[in-house]
């Protein structure tokens, strides 16, 4: 019964040719799969999944869609994941690989399928972290790649507003989270001038900036960076080509009509002579009236023709003009567009430096406004801020002192506290 009601629901996908289009779209609805499997990434409680089922049948040479069983699935409290016909399926602590692997095995031996359908396991939203203590909203936050300490205390809304002891700390440290933030982007926007300025005189590489080059993560924005100034030279050197291609077959149509021209003069001037003859002859009365008439109409013919043959040679040299002036507009396009992409880095560069100092002024300010700043560790820079995370290791909670830099995992619970370095 519960087999029908999947052959029910099953979409189908015929064969073209061969089996090549059906194994195409196998790959396609697995692709996410082997991409979440790439990161040995251990699922955890509150870990959402999207999960689709596809079976190949060997059979009739098409795909079965399980949808059924495919949708959005949450790890719940006990670590497993409720499917229908499996039941519960212990998640916590495997990838999304070993679970695509046991759901499609499990399907297979429930049904006694002869081919084990594909399972395709993504992790659509990862398990939110927790912020406590010194933070002006503790609480849940959702957790995404490269979270750090400071940008998890930045989605808290920094620290906690309290006393004016505190409150010199609080300032200190907010400024320095934008500092930090700014000089990310102003790295990012760097390269990117480095790259325009490559693409204006038509460099091949990109020369790393003097600002980053003791930076190591430059090296990945200058990559990034190459890879788009690549594919953008690619872009313009095939639209530039075509119109070369297209420019060259107009001149060999142009040529062609040439030789075309001279041969249907020669022949004009062949009929033309013919009819002069004729018009003599039955002027004297030698010739017919019918054999006039044929000499004037192969005369008008060959010259409608020629006509016809310059009409063509004169559009084919408009197209050839045409296509020199999408040339030049295409270049002056790109350089205009690269000549504005450039003025507007530089402005933004212009307006980042403006807020680097607004920060760098402000945590000066909070330093010598406060009045506890004696209480500040000047030889330092830097305030009483302690950070330490809760993770669950080894199936046990345990608390890890860290940096404000230190990444964060899924489930952490990040406790701050703030205050005043004493001397």
């Amino acid at each position: 019964m519960e087999r029908r009601f999947l052959d029910g629901k099953a979409g189908r996908f015929r064969s073209l040719r061969s089996g090549i289009v059906v194994a195409a779209g196998l790959a396609a609805l697995l692709a996410s799969s082997s991409l979440a499997s790439a990161d040995d990434y251990r699922l955890g409680m509150m870990d959402k999944l999207r999960i689709r089922v596809a079976e190949w049948q060997t059979a009739d040479g098409s795909i079965r869609d399980w949808s059924v069983i495919s949708g959005d699935y949450t790890v719940g409290p006990s670590g497993s994941i409720s499917l229908p016909f499996v039941g519960d399926m212990p998640a916590s602590g495997k990838t999304t690989d070993a679970i695509a692997q046991e759901i499609g095995s499990a399907l297979q031996k429930q049904f006694a399928l002869k081919d084990r359908p594909s399972a395709s396991v993504e992790l659509s939203e990862f398990r939110p972290v927790y912020l406590s203590g010194d933070v002006e909203k503790p609480g849940e936050y959702p957790f995404a790649p490269n979270l750090t300490i400071v940008k998890a205390v930045s989605l808290a809304g920094g620290l906690r507003r309290a006393d004016a002891g505190q409150r010199f700390a609080r300032d200190f440290i907010n400024a320095k989270g934008d500092a930090v933030v700014y000089m990310a982007d102003r790295a990012r926007l760097l390269v990117k001038q480095a790259r325009l300025r490559a693409e204006i005189a038509n460099q091949d590489t990109i020369e790393m900036p003097k600002e980053l080059q003791d930076k190591p993560e430059a090296k990945p924005l200058l990559d990034s960076e190459s890879a788009l100034m690549n594919t953008r030279k690619k872009r313009l050197t095939l639209q530039l080509q075509a119109l070369a291609d297209l420019k060259q077959l107009l001149q060999s149509e142009v040529e062609t009509l040439a030789k075309k021209s001279e041969t249907q003069t020669r022949q004009l001037q062949l009929a033309t002579a013919d009819r002069d003859k004729v018009e003599d002859l039955a002027e004297k009365g030698l010739a017919l009236s019918a054999r006039k008439m044929a000499a004037e109409q192969r005369a008008a013919d060959t010259e409608a023709t020629l006509l016809d043959i310059d009409t063509n040679s004169l559009k084919a040299k408009q197209d050839i003009s045409k296509a020199d002036q999408d040339e030049i507009t295409l270049r002056n396009d790109w350089d205009a567009q690269l000549a504005q992409e450039l003025q507007n880095a530089e402005a933004q560069l212009d307006e980042l430096h403006l807020k680097l100092e607004t920060s760098n002024s402000l945590m000066a300010e909070a330093l010598t406004q406060s009045t506890d700043a004696a209480r500040f560790d000047t030889s330092t820079g830097a305030a009483s801020i302690a950070y330490s995370i809760v993770r669950d290791v080894d199936g046990k909670a345990k608390e890890i002192p860290v940096q404000e830099n230190t990444a964060l995992q899924p489930g952490d619970l990040i406790k701050v506290t703030a205050g005043l370095a004493m001397r």
